[in-house]
Parts: structure tokens; sequence; C-alpha cells
């Protein structure tokens, strides 16, 4: 998940200096709220953590 995160950035900044404004600001939301998603699982693996049996 954060692989597509840096990939949706990267567009985001390609797009952003090639002169599309909307496609970069959507590229860029996108982007953003994959890397929250990301960071709520991540704290959410730390917290529950492997059981061993």
């Amino acid at each position: 998940m954060l692989r597509y995160t840096v990939i949706f950035l990267v567009i985001a900044l390609i797009a952003a200096l090639l002169g599309f404004g909307g496609i970069a600001g959507a590229a860029s939301s996108i982007a953003k709220v994959l890397f929250f998603v990301f960071l709520i699982l991540f704290v959410f693996s730390l917290i529950s953590g492997r059981k061993r049996i």
C-alpha cells in the first residue's frame, strides 16, 4: 500500500510540473488517503502483534 502511495505522489509531481493541476490535485488526494490508511493499518498491526501459542 505504501508503494501505491509513492506511485500516486510521483504522478502528482509530474502532472504538476507539466501543468495539469486537476490531475495533480486528484493524485495527491489519493496518495494522502492511501498514506493514512497505511498508517492506521501499520499501527493496528503493531498494537495487535503476533500472538504466540
